[in-house]
């Protein structure tokens, strides 16, 4: 999950799903999702994001297959949407998804 600063157009959804040129190379999404709001069972941050009056924040639910360093802040940024917040859902089978912060659960064989 990424929080991004302002509402994305159909656009830049489009062109972070096509790829986007990073100084590393091109980089893009497997999917992208917006989400109509924060997920409920998200947690809060301690500390806040910073909030601004004039600028709301969007939810986009993106998949990689590959992982490079702050890809996905970079991404984001190249179509003018800079991050705020991130949450690693899952990685492969794992998923943190109904789990509490700082809990934990045993792998299912």
């Amino acid at each position: 999950l990424v929080q991004v600063e302002g509402t994305p157009t159909p656009g830049q959804l489009n062109q972070l799903q096509q790829g986007v040129r990073l100084k590393d190379g091109m980089a893009k999404a497997h999917e992208v999702d917006l989400i109509a709001r924060k997920p409920g069972w998200l947690w809060r941050r301690d500390p806040p994001i910073r909030q601004r009056k004039q600028i709301p924040v969007s939810w986009l639910e993106l998949t990689l297959t590959e992982g490079r360093n702050r890809q996905l802040r970079r991404m984001t940024a190249a179509v003018g949407l800079p991050t705020l917040r991130l949450v690693r859902l899952s990685i492969g089978i794992w998923s943190v998804i109904g789990l509490e912060p700082g809990s934990w659960r045993e792998e299912q064989a």
